[in-house]
């Protein structure tokens, strides 16, 4: 049997660990209590889609219900820091996204909260694909038509939040097209879509996962996908950067954290069983359906990914000249 405080002394999860030795097995830790899962942003976003697909199967592995508690604001930031700030005991996990893991350390003065450090990686859970959408009051068939249409007057676009994907996805659009497309926060991207669907905003870089059904229906009109290869769910879409906005690239993507110091053996059952959850073909089949991409991992790739995620919208943020939000 091994000894959890022993290995959680001796084997410290470093989150950019690219070269940790390999992981101890996963010791006999059981929950006797309810797992709090803490998502960043409203339901209705693909954030919340993930946790809630996830969350019934997690619980049945683990023994115990998990529990979406919804925390938007700050584009992530409000739940990443509840969660920094829990005791390190497994029962209290974070959903977490680009934003808060790689983007808002460059685009905020301070945080209340150091991604690297107060918040360790558990898995990746998904890819999300971003998809260009606009209300069909505006008139552009296709990206350049876009482009055309916002240097010759006004247009605004919305985002699950400052700093979210989708927020960051504008502005490099901004960057690249040569465009002034005006930005609006919201507290996820649900309330986004709604005020794109009554036609109160023009576009927003969104989810799959909270378009999607709105453009089968019709009630918006989707232009690109923002990733550098077309998405399997909407094959007959082109990418942004072959619409003509060379080497445009903005992935998406979330992915379980725990609190510091929570001991690796509650980590690596934490992972397994996710692990495992990702790779059932019923939850695989229901991610794809709302735009994502199950892309389970290891601890220590998760945390390279964040690092290097993290690296390149640094670059980014700093080339737009985006002001850091106090």
């Amino acid at each position: 049997m091994f000894n959890w405080k022993s290995i959680a002394m001796t084997l410290p999860l470093a989150l950019a660990a690219g070269t940790a030795s390999a992981a101890a097995p996963a010791a006999d830790w059981q929950p006797t209590k309810p797992i709090r899962m803490l998502v960043g942003f409203a339901p209705g976003g693909g954030t919340d889609t993930t946790a809630r697909a996830m969350g019934v199967k997690l619980g049945e592995r683990l023994g115990q219900q998990i529990i979406i508690d919804n925390r938007p604001g700050a584009s992530g930031n409000i739940a990443t820091e509840i969660t920094a700030n829990s005791q390190p005991d497994g029962y209290t996990v974070l959903m977490g996204t680009i934003a808060s893991l790689a983007i808002n350390p460059a685009l905020y003065k301070k945080l209340p909260f150091d991604p690297l450090k107060d918040v360790l990686p558990v898995s990746q859970a998904v890819d999300s694909t971003n998809i260009l959408v606009v209300h069909p009051s505006v008139t552009s068939k296709n990206v350049q038509e876009l482009i055309t249409l916002a240097k010759s007057k006004s247009l605004n676009g919305g985002s699950s939040g400052v700093g979210g994907a989708g927020h960051l996805a504008l502005e490099l659009f901004n960057l690249q097209a040569g465009t002034k497309i005006v930005h609006i926060a919201y507290k996820g991207g649900g309330p986004a879509i709604v005020d794109l669907l009554s036609g109160n905003i023009n576009l927003i870089f969104a989810t799959a996962a909270s378009a999607v059904p709105h453009i089968q229906t019709n009630r918006i009109r989707a232009l690109a996908v923002t990733t550098i290869k077309r998405s399997a769910l909407v094959p007959n879409l082109p990418t942004i950067a072959e619409s003509g906005v060379k080497g445009f690239d903005a992935n998406n993507w979330y992915g379980v954290l725990v609190p510091a110091k929570t001991p690796r053996p509650i980590i690596n059952r934490l992972n397994k069983e996710i692990v495992a959850v990702l790779n059932l073909p019923d939850i695989k089949d229901i991610l794809f359906k709302s735009g994502l991409d199950a892309a389970p991992s290891t601890p220590e790739q998760f945390g390279a990914y964040i690092k290097s995620e993290k690296e390149k919208w640094e670059k980014v943020i700093k080339a737009a000249g985006l002001y850091q939000t106090n």
